[in-house]
């Protein structure tokens, strides 16, 4: 009868993060993160099909904690000025968090491209929130897409609010 172990796709992310931010994703290795959680490799392919579907998962759920925080201060929010501080906040987070995947990105065309896809993911979900304090769709996205490069380019919260400010 085969083992069952309690929250092991959470199990799992963890480990997978932890070897994630120890080795860089080109070096993780599904053998390896089998090892360490106690399980055989096809059970980690029972939940994740790819190390590619492995490294979304693990930046989907940290993004998705992010934009929580994000879309809360934007409901009580009203004016852009909280809101454009806390989305700056969050992705310094999620980037700080996430840092070995922005290193890998410039070497790895597998996880450039998982960049890219999220990137664009981040940018719809920001503008959506920016929205309701912009006077069009293509206002927000512009916004979103601005604040997403000048943060990840190292752009001070200072000099982006500034910026910002002169989009409004």
């Amino acid at each position: 009868m085969p083992k069952l172990i309690e929250n092991l796709k959470e199990k799992l992310l963890a480990e997978a993060k932890q070897q994630l931010a120890d080795v860089g994703y080109e070096a993780m290795m599904i053998s390896s993160l089998a090892k360490a959680c106690g399980v055989g490799v096809g059970t980690v392919y029972n939940y994740f099909p790819s190390k590619e579907s492995i490294l979304h998962a693990c930046i989907s759920e940290d993004w998705e904690k992010s934009m929580a925080v994000i879309e809360n201060v934007a409901k009580y929010s009203l004016s852009y000025e909280p809101v454009i501080h806390c989305i700056y906040d969050q992705i310094v987070i999620f980037a700080r968090e996430h840092r070995y995947v922005f290193r890998e990105s410039a070497t790895s065309d597998n996880v450039y491209a998982i960049i890219m896809r999220h990137t664009k993911m981040l940018n719809d979900q920001i503008s959506v929130v920016l929205r309701k304090f912009c006077s069009s769709d293509a206002q927000a996205q512009l916004i979103a897409e601005a604040m997403v490069t000048w943060i990840c380019t190292g752009k001070s919260y200072e000099d982006i609010c500034r910026s910002v400010s002169r989009m409004f």
